[in-house]
């Protein structure tokens, strides 16, 4: 009973080959189970599936050794070969590649996309059948992207583990300043602003970890009841310093005493935008934060006395390294935008622009979550 519609799921995992066999029978496929690379390479012999989804790290026999044996079998060069893992590094790649792998895909996978996965696997595996020399350029092509974005995405884990080490170090030693008694104003002054400056630095760090996180399906919101209170004076407080160099005047209205989210994400996402619109106010302009109710949830508003963003780019400056208008004076340094819409929309809300006549207002609506 075997065929092009049969798919062989090899999981040591038994939660993981549930979720597997629940997405493929609900697209009419036919599932057959195994638990190590033993019983996969019975399983084949048996039954001839047309794909494989494959685990790589298995008691026993692992996937890449399993994949070899499979494709050493009569039949096992024509099946399609996907491994499924968590591991989700450069060198696992190569691994899966060497041994026979036809895809890659890490763990935990969302359905909609381990069915692409396999339909595009099955394709491609026809077209080998048909025209051998395209299938090997498309797949060499495929395979060049994917190692690109580990690769680009092992940079970033990287990056971020080496700067955040130099950068708490120099805000410890800001703090330590900031505390001696015996520094003169203009030491303490130049305490505050790197204290300052290093904090910001610490949340593009972060939000860049973030991004990338986002970018692999991990990232996910920690949901809690946040005091929005104890929020907007935490960020205020925070960006205070910022403030009084440029001279700008800092406000708050808290009119909702509770928020359902994820409490570093939304101190985060509301120190990105306080930060913003302090670097877009003129001296003497107010920065002000307002938190009230609406129907099902709250709305967060942050209201500066800027140029404004020209409603053509209201949707741009939230897109990764957008710098927005430069002539206009508007300009997002790259990633504090979009990881606040990414956050947001991590939450079920949205983020938008409205005009504040003169200035801007970044708007925030989340659902209460009951």
């Amino acid at each position: 009973m075997g065929g092009r519609r049969t798919v062989l799921v090899v999981d040591d995992n038994p939660e993981n080959r549930a979720l597997a066999q629940a997405t493929l029978e609900d697209e009419g496929y036919r599932v057959v189970l195994a638990n190590d690379g033993y019983v996969a390479l019975e399983a084949f012999t048996r039954e001839q599936p047309a794909c494989i989804l494959l685990d790589i790290r298995m008691p026993g026999m692992d996937g890449v050794t399993a994949c070899q044996r499979i494709r050493a079998l009569p039949g096992g060069d024509q099946v399609a070969i996907v491994f499924v893992t968590a591991q989700r590094d450069v060198d696992t790649f190569d691994r899966a590649l060497q041994a026979g792998g036809d895809d890659f895909i890490t763990k935990p996978f969302r359905p909609g996309e381990l069915l692409v996965r396999v339909q595009t696997a099955l394709r491609l595996r026809q077209i080998a059948t048909e025209r051998s020399e395209l299938y090997a350029q498309i797949k060499q092509q495929r395979d060049e992207l994917q190692r690109m974005q580990l690769e680009k995405e092992q940079l970033v884990a990287f990056l971020v583990h080496d700067l955040k080490n130099p950068v708490n170090s120099i805000e410890l030693h800001a703090q330590l300043l900031l505390r001696d008694k015996t520094a003169s104003d203009k030491v303490q002054r130049a305490a505050a602003s790197i204290h300052d400056e290093s904090r910001s630095l610490l949340r593009m760090i972060t939000n860049l970890l973030d991004i990338s996180r986002a970018d692999e399906g991990r990232f996910t919101p920690a949901l809690v009841a946040v005091d929005t209170g104890e929020l907007v004076r935490g960020v205020l407080g925070e960006l205070a310093v910022r403030a009084a160099s440029s001279g700008v005047t800092l406000a708050s209205e808290i009119g909702a005493p509770r928020l359902h989210a994820d409490a570093d994400l939304m101190h985060r996402v509301l120190a990105n935008l306080v930060e913003n619109a302090i670097r877009h106010s003129p001296e003497g302009a107010e920065v002000r934060v307002a938190i009230a109710p609406v129907a099902g949830g709250i709305e967060l508003r942050v209201t500066d006395g800027g140029p404004g963003v020209p409603r053509a780019l209201r949707e741009q400056v939230f897109e990764r390294f957008e710098r927005g208008d430069e002539r206009a004076t508007r300009s997002n340094r790259g990633l504090g935008l979009a990881f606040c819409k990414l956050a947001v929309e991590a939450h079920g809300g949205r983020i938008w622009i409205e005009d504040a006549s003169p200035g801007a207002v970044f708007c925030i609506r989340i659902d209460d979550g009951s």
